[in-house]
């Protein structure tokens, strides 16, 4: 087995237990290249950097894969810290300038540790404030004077008070200072989030909410929450998203008086009675179906002074151009037989899924089995192929890194036996999904292989306009872009034995196929010229910042399944829909 001196730790003469050191991996490009960040337990052999994060052990090595933070997380948990009899005096002067007393500090467990602070590069004495599920103390925080936060490295992140939990109501805050603050006011069921609120301009903010997958029963069985979050841009993200994650149904929302920006200032400045008068006057969320502008009035003023902002970038940044992805949008997808619709889906959700982390659930019996599907996806991840061949092929030790990496971001909806393949089960199970994973896309790839059972009163064309409508408003209800893959109604090829290319109109069943979803994408081949480009034809755009019609060449990669842009290919004559 190696020892510490292999992976450049030093250690003094003679160390035993746990002793601090500086990190071989980060200390020597910082600023305090002596700071002793680096944990290390000498008799178990392991070590972590509370500023890095670098870790390992002495019998599995350093831990350094491109994806670990992909794989089904291993939490490290925290050693306990113990309370003293008496609260350090400093301390509840401190909390009592914030008009919370000391016995609400005992309850929650409160106390002052020293702690290495990265923001500083050093031990300070801290606020801890310990989060425990149960009787186990799963995650601290500390707070030192200078208002710099970190939590334990490598722990869960849970919710902050979830043993407080009641069934029936649970108010949810910003901050654990805002939690004891609503217990002052007489309401103990109060969580608060592990880490504050995503920044405004956050593209990718999904790590925030794994705390509502770590006690999803818990959360699930809450009748009301009441979202009582900071009066600033960053707490209204964090509001929309919890509305998201919780369902608007089971939401009411918390106003502050003028001047307060969340509970411990109306505590400080108005007292625990108006704090709880608050908080039981919390509105419900707007009615369905009426919308007055004072309820977006925030929305509205971010739109004035920020304008409006494309889609994600696709990860082909010249097709962007024509086409981005937004969120809550509905896209339609159709090509030629053999044209490559899924493999360019697939694709664009590799591209999605490492550059903006969205995780995507597939509903595509089509490409069934789940084994071959995932396979492909490895191979656009991987960039190597998944199969023995002419070329390298993808390691064991890679195939295992995409195998975690393609199960955290594309769970697969497939049926259970005897369960109709109806839209109403694949929008119910990306609502569940929603809910535990925060999911910001949908893909539906075809649409012929949904169980479709048509109202004798609606002729194909209503039933499909119908569908699509109840597909849109759970789109713009939940904020998750779909992709739905249709096929074209029958086409007749040409003298020459060629498939003409498709419209939007050419889709089985309603010219709704091209009126109802907010863009439309047809993909084309010429299956007679092996070496001919995939034309991705972009023939309709609702929204001018999502993108605009026009097309361009890709080139296919028969080995990996995966597309490239043809930029010094001349531009596709751009397709205007009939008059």
């Amino acid at each position: 087995m190696k020892i510490f001196s292999d992976f450049r730790i030093e250690l003094p003469h003679g160390a035993s237990g746990e002793v601090d050191v500086t990190c071989p991996e980060c200390s020597a490009q910082r600023k305090k290249k002596h700071a002793r960040c680096l944990g290390v337990n000498v008799e178990e052999g392991v070590w972590l950097c509370q500023h890095c994060g670098w870790s390992g052990t002495l019998k599995a090595g350093a831990r350094r894969s491109e994806i670990e933070h992909w794989r089904k997380p291993v939490y490290i948990r925290p050693e306990a810290k113990l309370l003293a009899e008496d609260l350090d005096v400093a301390m509840v002067q401190f909390f009592a300038s914030r008009s919370i007393p000391a016995p609400v500090l005992r309850r929650n467990k409160i106390s002052l540790q020293t702690v290495y602070m990265p923001q500083v590069e050093d031990r300070v004495r801290a606020i801890c404030f310990p989060y425990y599920r149960g009787e186990e103390h799963v995650n601290a925080k500390y707070r030192d004077r200078e208002k710099n936060f970190r939590m334990e490295a490598g722990a869960e992140r849970i919710l902050y008070g979830l043993n407080d939990i009641e069934p029936a109501r649970c108010v949810i805050v910003e901050g654990e200072i805002d939690k004891l603050s609503v217990e002052v006011a007489g309401i103990t069921s109060c969580v608060s989030v592990p880490d504050g609120a995503p920044a405004v301009n956050a593209k990718n903010y999904d790590s925030k909410f794994t705390f509502l997958d770590s006690a999803a029963d818990v959360i699930e069985g809450v009748k009301e929450w009441i979202l009582a979050v900071d009066n600033d841009p960053p707490g209204t993200r964090l509001e929309e998203e919890l509305v998201r994650r919780l369902g608007v149904e089971r939401c009411k929302r918390v106003t502050w008086p003028e001047g307060c920006k969340d509970a411990n200032d109306v505590l400080t400045k108005h007292g625990a009675s108006a704090l709880k008068d608050c908080i039981d006057k919390a509105e419900e969320f707007p009615l369905a179906g009426v919308l007055y502008a004072n309820q977006i009035r925030k929305e509205i003023q971010m739109l004035y002074e920020q304008g409006e902002t494309r889609g994600v970038s696709t990860g082909w940044p010249n097709f962007d151009r024509l086409y981005t992805v937004q969120a809550g949008e509905v896209d339609v997808i159709t090509g030629t037989p053999g044209s490559g619709k899924s493999n360019w889906v697939d694709a664009l959700l590799v591209n999605l899924a490492k550059n903006h982390h969205w995780i995507v659930p597939i509903f595509s019996p089509e490409n069934a089995p789940a084994r071959k599907h995932y396979s492909r996806l490895m191979e656009k991840f991987v960039r190597e192929p998944f199969r023995p061949g002419p070329t390298r092929r993808m390691s064991p030790e890679r195939r295992d890194e995409a195998i975690d990496w393609v199960d955290f971001y594309f769970p697969m909806i497939v049926p259970e036996e005897g369960q109709d393949w109806t839209l109403d089960y694949i929008l119910q199970t990306a609502e569940r999904l929603l809910r535990r994973h925060g999911i910001s896309g949908l893909v539906i790839d075809p649409w012929n292989e949904i169980e479709h059972t048509r109202p004798a009163h609606l002729n194909e064309s209503e039933y499909v306009g119908k569908c699509l409508k109840k597909i849109r408003q759970f789109a713009r209800r939940t904020g998750v872009h779909i992709w739905l893959v249709a096929h074209p109604a029958k086409l007749y090829r040409t003298k020459d034995g060629a498939y003409p290319m498709p419209t939007l109109y050419d889709i089985s069943g309603s010219a709704n196929w091209y009126n109802k979803p907010d863009n439309g994408i047809v993909l084309f081949r010429d299956k007679k010229n092996k070496d001919a480009p995939v034309e991705v034809h972009v023939q309709k755009i609702r929204l001018r910042e999502t993108g605009e019609i026009d097309s361009m060449n890709f080139r296919y990669s028969k080995v990996l399944g995966d597309y490239e842009e043809m930029v010094l290919q001349p531009p596709l004559d751009k397709w205007s829909p009939p008059q």
